[in-house]
């Protein structure tokens, strides 16, 4: 029976694991630890739960696999013992418009059942409080065959949606600043259009001069009415200019359908500078944000809307559920009332229910997804987090603590990839991955119980103990920042002065309004840089090498070495090895069988032509440039015949960053949060900004790295930034200069500054929550 009770994994080879054996124990709280970088989530996702999930997908018809992701075994010799994963993951919530907490966590499906059971009036099914169902109807003959003979019948139909007509459900109206689209005391010829993209030289110009509704030469100021609404508004139109069929369309349908319809932060830099200048977005004036029609506002459980139950503080529409009392929808009401009340055990009650998905924060949104997982019947399911305790405050570490044990002692295998020494405190068995980065880690260092580890010896046993000891001085503010009546989310008309010139650290609770205060008041201001967590939008052929700009030089100095065109060297261009045009695999589809990513055998996965390979700098081929760590290519190109001052600026801002072990060459997507905001850090210290604003640095940071990290930070400052670091990690808000604590608690608790001044002034007065736990951690 004994080897049932473990996990087994022999072999792993999955990224930069070196054959790594390791046992799990079944039934227990297992943390993986080990610096960024080392290997944890290669053995936790990429080996373990991976597997686990591709031999559950086996298990169903080809049929069901065929609408399914589709996975390939992962490098590995041995898997015994497995049982089904749930992975709870760090990835942000997606951004669409449409999707808000309530959508995401199936509390609104539940609403809008109990609505359309018990409101009064009577509207109709659940549909018609959708904010996502349009209300449409239709009439019309249909033709119909029985038995050779056709007839036809009249039908009509109609669908009660609870769509406000006016945003179509997306709680907001565009409107556009039309000063920002040209220059009104211009003529079209002369340049007036101010779009991105609308030059009069090409396409654009012929079709203006050639259209007839408008005089190019003349002044948009002298324009008629009629012109101005051709020029602004007019729907798609078929014209012939010079014997050649165009379509004309007014610049605001045009913008709208180049622009607006892609995401944001999928655009280009310029054009998503235009857009925000451009377009404003204000609530809409019909459902006053609330996206639902008259109709679906209008039927009443006991005098509250459906629109205000979702406006309404989760924990506080938790007591108006509890209130309700309805033997015909008890287990309806159960239901709801067990979800609303997870969102409070879980440090969440503070959200809304209309709050949008794509507004929380990395550690909102994984709570959010764990609250499916709370109230489960399921048991002997293996668990996987990835660092549950990221964006939360102390105080609120020691209730997700809670939650992971009890989901263990549900009966459940429970693995955590965690940094915070609180968090590590309560594991069963600990496996510690490294010892260092990228190719120098992807060993187990140690694996057996917390006190083993302390005396173990390796990196993370030897700072699991270590306390920040506050600075003895702090520095002296250059000036200030006002901030006055900022109101935004839960704020309550805060007044604040920032510190210019040294590191102020923002802190307070999870929900307690830090992000709402900095992004909302400081964020928009000029010279100040907003580095946050949210996804690099770029494809799997975006690496950090073309994301930084560092590929610019290193492909010049490349071509100019071997006198031949920059171009060659690229594999998104005419370097391409032209087999599997630079993605270095060769995808095949097999239907509805698995697709097959397949080694070039071309160019071996190099992903450039052989010819380009001939052509070397330094005695390396480019391939073997987008192969080196980091670390490598800063001390290749610092000095020799390699030597290229602007690649190694940047490398050694990525040095600094401790992106030391990321290899140039490794795509995007495969990142994680913390490395992703590490990496726009970097990109931006070049940037002429004077205030940096940092959003939870320390995400996924070693406590190794994180001294590394508050080196850097004091570097900024020396060198006359002014750093603003929105943090929970007491070792960041040890060393800060100044603190500002928002609180006392969360959502409507919170949004009020509890403490402004010295971090020592903080630990004395002790008459905050994070006063109490920075003493504590100081000791």
């Amino acid at each position: 029976m004994s080897e049932h009770r473990l996990i087994r994994v022999h072999g792993a080879r999955v990224n930069n694991l070196k054959d790594v054996s390791v046992e799990i124990p079944k039934h227990q709280l297992t943390v993986f630890t080990g610096v960024s970088g080392s290997g944890k989530s290669s053995l936790v996702f990429g080996t373990i739960a991976a597997e686990s999930q591709r031999l559950i997908n086996e298990t169903y018809s080809s049929f069901v696999q065929g609408f399914m992701p589709t996975m390939a075994r992962p490098d590995v010799d041995v898997l015994e013992g497995l049982t089904t994963a749930i992975l709870v993951d760090q990835e942000r919530m997606g951004s669409n418009p449409r999707s808000t907490v309530g959508t995401v966590t199936d509390a609104n499906a539940m609403l809008r059942i109990l609505f359309s059971r018990l409101g009064k009036p009577y509207i109709g099914s659940p549909q018609a409080f959708s904010f996502n169902v349009a209300s449409i109807s239709g009439a019309g003959a249909v033709k119909i065959e029985k038995a050779g003979v056709v007839t036809k019948e009249r039908r009509s139909f109609s669908i009660t949606g609870g769509m406000c007509p006016r945003c179509e459900g997306r709680g907001s109206v565009t409107d556009f600043d039309l000063t920002e689209l040209y220059d009104d005391s211009k003529s079209l010829n002369e340049g007036a259009l101010t779009i991105p993209g609308y030059s009069m030289d090409g396409w654009f110009g012929r079709i203006f001069r050639g259209c007839g509704y408008f005089d190019p030469d003349k002044p948009i100021s002298k324009f008629t009415k009629k012109e101005l609404n051709d020029l602004l508004y007019k729907e798609p139109t078929k014209i012939k200019v010079d014997g050649i069929n165009l379509t004309y369309s007014g610049l605001i349908p045009s913008i709208q359908k180049s622009m607006l319809s892609k995401d944001v932060d999928a655009m280009q830099p310029h054009i998503r500078a235009f857009v925000e200048r451009v377009i404003t977005f204000t609530a809409c004036p019909e459902c006053g944000g609330s996206r639902l029609a008259e109709h679906a506002r209008s039927s009443k459980i006991k005098g509250i809307s459906i629109a205000d139950a979702c406006a309404m503080q989760i924990s506080d529409l938790a007591d108006w559920v509890r209130d309700l009392d309805e033997p015909s929808v008890a287990p309806l009401l159960d239901k709801l009332g067990h979800t609303l009340d997870s969102f409070v055990e879980i440090g969440l009650g503070y959200l809304s229910l209309e709050r949008p998905a794509g507004t929380l924060s990395g550690g909102e949104a994984q709570r959010t997804k764990m609250i499916r997982h709370l109230g489960s019947a399921l048991t002997d399911v293996t668990y996987v987090f990835d660092e549950p305790t990221i964006g939360l405050h102390p105080h609120d570490i020691a209730r997700m603590n809670d939650l992971l044990l009890r989901l263990r002692d549900k009966g459940n295998t429970v693995l955590v990839v965690e940094h915070k020494p609180e968090a590590i405190a309560i594991a069963d068995h600990v496996v510690d991955l490294g010892p260092g980065a990228g190719t120098a880690g992807g060993t187990i260092c140690f694996e057996g119980t917390l006190d083993g580890l302390r005396a173990s010896g390796t990196l993370t046993g030897r700072h699991l103990d270590d306390r920040a000891s506050l600075k003895k001085d702090v520095r002296r503010p250059t000036g200030k920042l006002q901030v006055r009546g900022a109101g935004t989310h839960n704020l309550q008309n805060v007044d604040v002065d920032i510190p210019l010139g040294v590191l102020v650290v923002v802190t307070g609770v999870a929900g307690s309004g830090k992000s709402s205060l900095i992004h909302g008041s400081v964020a928009g201001r000029d010279g100040v840089v907003a580095i946050d967590q949210g996804a690099i939008r770029g494809s799997r052929r975006s690496n950090p090498a073309t994301y930084t700009g560092l590929l610019e030089p290193i492909r010049k100095a490349f071509a100019k070495a071997n006198g031949v065109k920059p171009a060659l060297f690229s594999a998104n261009s005419e370097g391409a090895c032209p087999n599997c045009n630079g993605n270095g695999v060769i995808y095949t589809e097999l239907g509805i069988m698995d697709t097959v990513a397949t080694p070039c055998e071309v160019c071996e996965g190099k992903r450039f032509e052989a010819s380009v390979l001939d052509y070397h700098l330094g005695g390396r081929d480019i391939s073997e440039v987008l192969g080196m760590s980091i670390a490598e290519a800063e001390e290749f190109f610092g000095a020799g015949e390699a030597r290229i001052p602007a690649a190694h600026n940047i490398l050694s801002r990525l040095a600094d960053v401790g992106l030391g072990y990321l290899s140039l060459g490794q795509p995007l997507t495969t990142l994680s949060g913390g490395e992703r905001q590490r990496l726009k850090l970097a990109t931006n210290m070049g940037e002429k900004g004077g205030i940096y604003i940092l959003d939870e640095p320390t995400t996924g940071l070693h406590l190794a790295d994180v001294e590394q990290l508050l080196a850097l930070l004091d570097r900024l400052v020396d060198a006359g930034k002014s750093v603003l670091v929105i943090e929970h990690h007491q070792a960041v808000m040890a060393h800060a200069d100044w603190i500002i604590d928002l609180g006392p608690g969360a959502g409507h608790d919170g949004g009020r500054i509890v403490f402004e001044g010295t971090p020592a002034d903080l630990v004395a007065a002790k008459n905050t929550l994070t006063g109490k736990h920075l003493a504590e951690y100081i000791g």
